[in-house]
């Protein structure tokens, strides 16, 4: 059986995970001029928070919203290279490697 630490990263990575998919939907949206972008936009964002208030449960608040913003944060960013032709130049992929280490870093210091 999974414990309830566990369970809650389990939440907390999926909630970036849904962060990044309202992220990218915000874009495909087009200043919310496009209806069915913006309708997934808020449906992930619901959902996001939802799984981010579920993790906040057991894990501290702080490790929780920074893992959560980091992971949507390094998400979106390679997804912006992916999609939008976004630039990858080594210091913006130093930059994302060291929010990946952050996200590592509170994960081996954090309960749970």
């Amino acid at each position: 059986m999974i414990n309830t630490g566990t369970m809650a990263w389990l939440f907390l990575i999926l909630g970036g995970l849904f962060e990044i998919a309202w992220a990218i939907a915000m874009k495909y949206s087009e200043g919310f001029t496009r209806l069915w972008p913006t309708v997934w936009m808020v449906i992930a964002m619901a959902i996001s928070l939802w799984l981010l208030g579920l993790a906040m449960k057991t894990l501290p608040v702080g490790t929780s919203y920074a893992v959560w913003v980091g992971v949507g944060a390094v998400g979106t960013a390679i997804l912006g290279i992916v999609l939008f032709n976004e630039p990858a130049h080594a210091a913006r992929l130093a930059s994302i490697t060291l929010i990946v280490a952050g996200i590592v870093g509170l994960k081996l210091t954090s309960p749970g």
